[in-house]
């Protein structure tokens, strides 16, 4: 997909843990970065759950200090980042840790972005708005889904606008990402299936984006390789530690894909369903995936091919055009098999939305990368059709 006279970025954490247990690192790992007193960010149910007390006393363990903040919600806010920021500061705290899936990995890049470089949250909307190094940064992952621990990417709500501010920063990218499979034994089925669809779309996304190149070219592919063989068996028994490690890998070559690659339509439609509905990111993609990319099957049929092939599709003597019909006929069972609902009617989503939707959809950064560009009327049928 890459023309010849373009030049890329690649961008990665600095260390990566990947491996049963390997979240017992945490501590010297932190220890290492030079932190003296971290604010761990997470979710109300992992601190209830006992996991954010756990990391906690991996901290205290080498003799550093810990403060927990729950703050951040499923799709998290402007004020969940300005809460966590008094939390950081109150307690004088000098490195971060952000614990969950991808609402954690993002409430606490807006905290490192705004203690950092001052101002509001909203001041860093778009793509390297900032001008300062956060404070050490360790992401630990509970979900093989959204990669944010390993990303540039940050999704903030707006609660003025119920808009998701897409912030894409290089500096945002955590220094050091932890997927530790037994964290993510505990995540109920409609999650595993939420968030694994999640990074599949990163991977589709990404591999059809018009920046591709071949290091991401491959990340892709392995990741749906991987997501084909592996999902369902999470989904259907998540103490299978087997498919847990593999989906591990999986989101994570997913996010290596997209955040270098960047991704299309469909999480910049998929953003707006999460600002207005407060829905669920990975199951919003994991619906708008097929129209989406029944949408973009004539711009980049072998691409599409190629998919089919990484799904365990079999697509001898047929056309491009039909190969890559077999990439979406499959997402969409895979999608239907592991319970996934079938349409946004279903999530509540009204027609009436759908312009003002497909408005901010056309300003999201993440379609400036989709392979076929579409009109205000094409992105208000690809919402139509999802229905």
């Amino acid at each position: 997909m890459a023309l010849a006279d373009q030049t890329f970025g690649f961008f990665i954490p600095t260390v990566t843990l990947l491996g049963v247990g390997c979240s017992k690192e945490t501590g010297e790992q932190a220890k290492a970065l030079g932190a003296t007193k971290l604010l761990i960010v997470t979710d109300a149910g992992l601190n209830k759950m006992g996991v954010a007390d756990t990391i906690k006393g991996y901290v205290e363990a080498v003799g550093l200090q810990a403060v927990i903040y729950d703050g951040a919600e499923p799709n998290p806010t402007d004020k969940n980042v300005a809460d966590g920021i008094k939390v950081y500061q109150d307690n004088k705290c000098d490195g971060l840790i952000t614990l969950g899936g991808g609402s954690s990995h993002d409430c606490g890049k807006g905290i490192g972005l705004v203690v950092a470089g001052g101002g509001n949250i909203r001041d860093y909307e778009g793509v390297n708005k900032s001008s300062k190094r956060l404070p050490p940064f360790l992401a630990i992952n509970t979900t093989a889904g959204t990669a944010s621990e390993m990303t540039r990417f940050c999704i903030i709500t707006n609660t003025d606008t119920h808009v998701k501010m897409a912030i894409v920063d290089w500096r945002v990218t955590p220094n050091i990402a932890i997927d530790d499979p037994l964290l993510m034994v505990g995540m109920p089925p409609k999650l595993t299936a939420a968030t694994g669809m999640d990074a599949l779309t990163h991977a589709v996304e990404a591999y059809v984006s018009i920046i591709a190149n071949p290091i991401t070219d491959a990340c892709a592919i392995k990741a749906i390789e991987l997501i084909a063989k592996n999902l369902s068996v999470a989904v259907a028994n998540g103490e299978d530690l087997v498919a847990r490690d593999a989906m591990a890998y999986a989101e994570y070559l997913a996010g290596m894909a997209f955040n270098n690659a960047s991704l299309g339509y469909v999480h910049s439609m998929a953003h707006q369903l999460g600002g207005f509905y407060n829905l669920p990111h990975g199951v919003c993609n994991a619906i708008l995936l097929p129209v989406v990319s029944q949408f973009n099957l004539i711009a980049c049929p072998q691409r599409f091919a190629d998919i089919a092939v990484a799904l365990g599709e079999n697509i001898c003597g047929l056309s491009t055009i039909e190969a890559g019909q077999k990439a979406i006929d499959r997402i969409k069972s895979l999608s239907a098999s592991i319970g996934i609902p079938a349409n946004l009617t279903e999530l509540g989503v009204k027609e009436a939305d759908l312009k003002i939707m497909s408005e901010n959809a056309k300003k999201d950064a993440c379609q400036l990368t989709n392979p076929r560009k579409a009109t205000l009327d094409e992105v208000i049928a690809i919402f139509k059709s999802a229905l």
